[in-house]
């Protein structure tokens, strides 16, 4: 299959229905038929349906009519609807910038910076992590403020490199990271644009660099977060096309630099051999958080959120259990451990056994539909 143009786009999505506008590229539809109906106009003007000719009385006749200021009028009117058309295509089919801006449009309040730092230091475990992100905060917060008042600012990446482990937060930082950036005005809108390689790769010559792009455009303003990082170096074969997703990925950076921050995730050791794959990668990524796995105590810990969260209580036999529990799941930890997935499948395995227990007593109430037991976690084998 050969290369495909991308379909043209008019503009974002937008609730036109807040102004009662209709979308930008009906209006360009609507001026483009103008134009249409403009040409066929001039093609045909001054032609009338025959009739049969009269004599007219010598009385009632009348010089010609000069149509040569009608003539100028509609040829007037054909050149601006060619230039607006123009102009339209050019930008997209924007309504331009003085069109009142849509609730879609208008920027969502700020989050607060303080609660968002509360949130990312709520979470278990990652003490270094959490003293990392502050110290960027603060880095990128004290830039942003020489810039305002017109003070030198030394280059500064903003972009980032998580290793570790599957389950160990990184996805979850990424998204404070975002909203972060956002709250202090490093970033324009805080979302989080979260891709692998079946994001970004396609399967045709030509295809994948539209697919990254697509995927970047959607990032613009916030993070794009590309998970399993490594995968795009890795050379699978003759029509491996990994490799046109980083470059594009490195053009949009620069084409964004101001308003588009990427962070990296994956394996610790993976991660150092992406990095160096590429030189425009290694001068880009320079900085690093390394999410190291959960401990036994902090596994524990996560499950009782999760408990929590679900309204779920545990008895104090169920509490000594799970604790052992997850010590030995940490003390036995192999190359698949899963930190926080594993958790959180074995807190579904314990509410499936959990309803298997109480959903045939007759005399249920509300203690027994939250109250797990040790025997509950007894039974996960």
């Amino acid at each position: 299959m050969g290369d495909r143009k991308p379909p043209k786009s008019y503009g974002t999505n937008i609730d036109f229905n807040a102004y009662h506008l209709r979308p930008a590229a009906s209006y360009l539809d609507d001026i483009k038929r103008l134009k249409d109906e403009l040409t066929v106009t001039l093609t045909g003007f001054g032609e009338t349906e025959k009739k049969p000719a009269e004599k007219p009385k010598a009385a009632e006749k009348k010089p010609a009519a000069d149509l040569s200021g009608l003539q100028s009028s509609m040829d007037e009117a054909k050149r601006a609807a060619d230039e607006l058309l123009r102009e339209m295509e050019a930008k997209g089919g924007a309504i331009g910038p003085e069109a009142p801006k849509t609730e879609a449009e208008k920027s969502p309040e700020k989050p607060d910076l303080d609660k968002l730092l509360a949130e990312l230091d709520e979470l278990v475990g990652l003490e270094e992590i959490k003293k990392n992100v502050r110290s960027l905060i603060n880095l990128a917060k004290v830039r942003k403020l020489r810039e305002e008042h017109d003070l030198p600012t030394p280059a500064m990446s903003l972009h980032l490199v998580f290793m570790g482990n599957p389950g160990t937060g990184k996805t979850t930082v990424a998204r404070l990271i975002a909203q972060l950036y956002y709250a202090i005005g490093v970033l324009s809108k805080g979302q989080l644009v979260e891709v692998d390689r079946s994001g970004l790769v396609a399967g045709f010559v030509g295809q994948t660099a539209i697919k990254t792009d697509e995927a970047i455009k959607k990032a613009i303003g916030g993070v794009l977060f590309i998970d399993e990082a490594y995968s795009l170096a890795a050379n699978t074969g003759e029509n491996d096309f990994g490799r046109e997703a980083i470059e594009t990925v490195l053009k949009g950076m620069e084409d964004n630099r101001k308003d588009l921050v990427v962070i990296v995730a994956g394996y610790e050791d993976l991660m150092e051999q992406f990095i160096s794959s590429n030189p425009g990668l290694a001068s880009r990524f320079n900085r690093y958080f390394l999410f190291e796995d959960y401990n036994g105590e902090e596994l524990y810990e996560i499950f009782l959120s999760m408990c929590r969260k679900n309204k779920y209580t545990l008895t104090v036999e169920a509490q000594e259990y799970a604790k052992a529990l997850f010590a030995r799941l940490y003390r036995d930890r192999g190359e698949n451990f899963g930190n926080a997935r594993d958790v959180r499948n074995i807190f579904e395995n314990v509410i499936g056994i959990h309803a298997d227990r109480v959903a045939s007593d007759p005399d249920i109430d509300e203690r027994d539909l939250t109250l797990v037991m040790r025997e509950d976690l007894e039974k996960l084998g």
